[in-house]
């Protein structure tokens, strides 16, 4: 098993780019072309301990977050969650690389409002070939905001530091949001081809044996088949139809159910292990919960 370099402070993190003691201890800006490691290691498997957003052009070398490399060159926004592990090659940056990381450790959003919307930010958990990608406005927007935040982290703590920098981190995810918005409608023609088999693949899943045997595919077995994470995939499909991955996964289920339930004489308990429930009950409050009938009503009307 590789061994996983674990970064779980920012001053760790400091010490690992070079960089001198942080004037902030729960948060960070790390410019790019600044960065000078201690020791320079080719793809290294790094853990990091809090909230990482990236936004860097020009690096020779890429990354790996989940299953797929990334580069930069063209320059890219990628968000890494708490105690996700990306590999990448620890070492001094080319001379044309520019960009900086936002390091936001969870304890510096912990019991804050911002803190109760973190789970609506679904891109912390894309993987890096669903990096997002910027307009020059668009930088230059996300820019300012990281300045703004910056700025703060160099002056003095006092009362409402806090506060501001929370509030800054804010802006800059929803702006984040609202430009990946934009990046999922601009690639209309890319999306109706990733709909198109999606729908491929969950209806050659719900080929009837495959149900028995397999069980009932979840969005993260119907996103990893499609090279996606269950986030993104879900994010994209509600974007382009409204509903999501586990949408889909019901309402696929739902039409199978109530075609055995009209075409054959079977038992509902035996349906429910055709369709893959562990246990008949839980198919007679999945399906109750959807038509307001149990199947045995259904059936009969």
């Amino acid at each position: 098993m590789d061994n996983i370099i674990k970064i779980d402070s920012i001053t760790d993190l400091h010490e690992y780019s070079g960089y001198d003691k942080p004037t902030h201890p729960l948060v960070t800006i790390i410019d790019v072309k600044k960065i000078k490691p201690l020791q320079e290691i080719k793809n290294a498997k790094v853990r990091l301990g809090f909230y990482c957003i990236s936004m860097k052009s020009d690096v020779e070398e890429g990354m790996k977050y989940g299953r797929q490399f990334y580069d930069f060159k063209e320059g890219s926004l990628i968000f890494i969650e708490p105690n996700q592990v990306a590999t990448f090659d620890i070492a001094a940056p080319n001379k044309d690389a520019t960009g900086w990381i936002l390091c936001i450790h969870p304890e510096l959003i912990r019991g804050s409002d911002l803190a109760m919307k973190m789970d609506k930010y679904h891109f912390f958990s894309y993987t890096a070939n669903e990096a997002l990608h910027l307009s020059d406005q668009e930088k230059i927007t996300l820019n300012n905001i990281v300045e703004t935040i910056q700025n703060e982290i160099s002056q003095n703590i006092d009362a409402y530091t806090r506060k501001l920098i929370l509030n800054s981190i804010e802006l800059l995810l929803n702006f984040s949001e609202r430009f990946y918005n934009r990046q999922f409608l601009t690639r209309t023609a890319s999306n109706n081809d990733t709909i198109t088999e999606f729908e491929s693949v969950i209806k050659e899943r719900f080929n009837a044996d495959r149900l028995e045997t397999e069980g009932i595919p979840s969005v993260k077995e119907l996103a990893t088949t499609l090279g996606y994470s269950p986030y993104y995939l879900s994010d994209l499909l509600k974007k382009e139809t409204g509903k999501s991955t586990q949408d889909y996964i019901h309402e696929y289920l739902l039409q199978r159910a109530k075609d055995l339930l009209i075409s054959t004489n079977d038992p509902v308990s035996q349906i429910g292990y055709q369709l893959g429930f562990e246990y008949p009950a839980h198919f007679s409050k999945f399906f109750k919960n959807k038509t307001g009938m149990t199947p045995s009503k259904y059936r009969i009307n």
